[in-house]
Order: C-alpha cells, then sequence, then structure tokens
C-alpha cells in the first residue's frame, strides 16, 4: 500500500512551497494559520493517540501551537517543520502528564467500527485485544515510533530529526518492531 505524501513533501516543488509558508508567516504572523490549517490535524491525531481524552488533547494541541506562535519568530528553517512542531507538542504532552493527569491507552473499545456479521465482530475484538497487549508490552521508545509512524503520519526523514537520528536507523527500527509485531500477533 502506497503512503500518502507527508505535508513537507510535494512532488513538483520540493520542500519550496512549505519554505515560501514559513517565510510569509515570519514576515506577516497572519499567515501562520496557513502552517496551523496544515499541521494541525496531524498534531491532534498524535496527542490523541498519547492521551484519549479530547478535551484534554484540545487543551495541549492549543497549548502546542501557542508556543508555537511565540517562539516562531526566532525559527530558523533547516530541515522538517513538522519535526519542529512535534518536538514542541512531546514537550507539551510530558508538560501535560507533569501536572498530574495520565493518559490513557491508544485505541479505545468505542473507536472500532462497528461490523455487521457478529463473528467478524467477535474475531475483530479479539485481534484488537491481542494487538493492543503486544502493544502495551512494548516500550515507551517503540510506542512512540508507531505513534509518530503511523498516527502523526510523519515521514523517516521527520521522525530521524524529530529523535535526533539517522533516518535508516529509524527505518530499520520501525521495521523490526512492525516484524516483531507480526510474530508475536501470529504466534
Amino acid at each position: 500500500m502506497k503512503r500518502p505524501l507527508s505535508p513537507d513533501v510535494n512532488p513538483s516543488t520540493g520542500g519550496d512551497q512549505e519554505a515560501a509558508l514559513i517565510a510569509a508567516a515570519q514576515a506577516d504572523p497572519q499567515a501562520f494559520g496557513e502552517l496551523y490549517d496544515r499541521y494541525a490535524p496531524s498534531i491532534y491525531r498524535y496527542l490523541l493517540s498519547r492521551l484519549g481524552n479530547v478535551e484534554e488533547v484540545r487543551d495541549v494541541t492549543s497549548q502546542t501551537f501557542l508556543t508555537a506562535v511565540e517562539v516562531f519568530p526566532r525559527y530558523r528553517h533547516h530541515g522538517y517543520f513538522s519535526a519542529w512542531l512535534f518536538a514542541i507538542a512531546r514537550s507539551k504532552y510530558v508538560d501535560h502528564l507533569r501536572r498530574g493527569r495520565h493518559g490513557v491507552e491508544a485505541i479505545r473499545e468505542d473507536q472500532v467500527d462497528p461490523q455487521p456479521d457478529p463473528l467478524t465482530r467477535v474475531v475483530a475484538a479479539e485481534r484488537l485485544a491481542e494487538l493492543k497487549a503486544c502493544i502495551r508490552d512494548l516500550t515507551p521508545e517503540e510506542q512512540e515510533l508507531l505513534r509518530l509512524r503511523y498516527v502523526a503520519d510523519l515521514s523517516y526523514a521527520e521522525m530521524a530529526e524529530l529523535l535526533g537520528k539517522r533516518e535508516d536507523a529509524v527505518k530499520k527500527s520501525v521495521y523490526r518492531l512492525l516484524a516483531r509485531l507480526q510474530s508475536r500477533l501470529e504466534a
């Protein structure tokens, strides 16, 4: 299955479009809205996977973008803007936890799509329970890799910049992690 392009990647213009949006926003703070529109859904999904509570997610997402707007005049574009934003989001998430709130599991039962066939529902529920158990057994770093890749939909390059690692190392880590999960589910 082909992955959709990350918001940073445009086959015809490369990062030129993003660089132009950043330059426009630094010249006119009102133009930051386009960057917000581009990245807010990914930040929101990422935080929802961490917190599970819509009100808390809205709050932390708002805090993320308020901080981004405050420090944006000092931002220097030299990589992936999304990595910079996700670093802020992760920081705000940690701050949120330090204030005494704790996240919930990433996949809640009420988020599973209903299926018409009862047998299919039972099998899907069992597989989901197995997957949740496997994910809970992962280290926090491994869970973070899955969230960044499949919830936030970051590219390997964006993840590498955010995590301070080489792109090929991140890619190998994700592939190995997926292979481990698959073998555990098949066992």
